[in-house]
């Protein structure tokens, strides 16, 4: 029984086509993209996710920002920001700004350098398919960007009220941002299943 792939798009089922690595497919009914080609070694990936996991320390050992006004200085760093919601009874918002930005990112490269690192030396980690399911359903909730913008806004709308000096966090989380988008790309799903074949080989 051959493979069955079925378009993300408008869910038309194909049978899965043995396409070149450097080649991909798409849906014959909207042309959006079925199997990617391979876009990078394995290596790449796992030194994408150790420059993420040096940026995600970064981002929440030093200050995101630092506000003069009035002769005062506030500084608060990514995990104080929700802390800070939380005790403005503001606990849901608290919650989700811990999720999405500090356990969702911080997920995402543990898993991946905990089933990458395994593969580039031939084996595989131990419940390998189970943590790539999780990561799948993490993938989602890693809403960087989306603090990315809500923090430029706001330090935008500061900026009239009071000197605002960006810390070295933010600029750690906008490369995190980045950073992760390329991971996530090297690191599809289709990718990675052969990247564990080619180790079981």
């Amino acid at each position: 029984m051959r493979s069955v792939i079925v378009c993300p798009s408008c869910d038309l089922a194909h049978q899965a086509a043995m396409a070149a690595p450097t080649q991909g497919t798409r849906c014959a009914r909207c042309r959006a993209p079925l199997q990617r080609p391979e876009n990078g070694s394995i290596d790449a990936a796992i030194a994408l996710a150790l420059c993420g996991l040096v940026l995600f320390c970064l981002g929440n050992a030093y200050p995101l920002v630092e506000i003069q006004a009035n002769g005062t200085t506030r500084v608060t760093t990514l995990v104080g920001a929700a802390l800070g919601l939380y005790a403005q009874d503001h606990v849901a918002l608290g919650a989700l700004v811990f999720i999405t930005t500090v356990a969702g990112p911080f997920l995402q490269i543990a898993s991946l350098l905990y089933l990458l690192i395994p593969l580039r030396r031939g084996r595989s980690a131990r419940g390998e398919s189970t943590v790539f399911r999780l990561l799948a359903q993490v993938r989602p909730w890693t809403f960087v960007e989306v603090f990315m913008l809500g923090a430029l806004v706001a330090l935008v709308r500061l900026s009239g009220y009071a000197r605002v000096i960006p810390g070295v966090a933010l600029w750690s989380c906008g490369l995190l941002m980045l950073t992760l988008a390329a991971l996530t790309n090297r690191t599809t799903p289709s990718q990675f299943w052969r990247w564990v074949e080619r180790s079981r080989m």
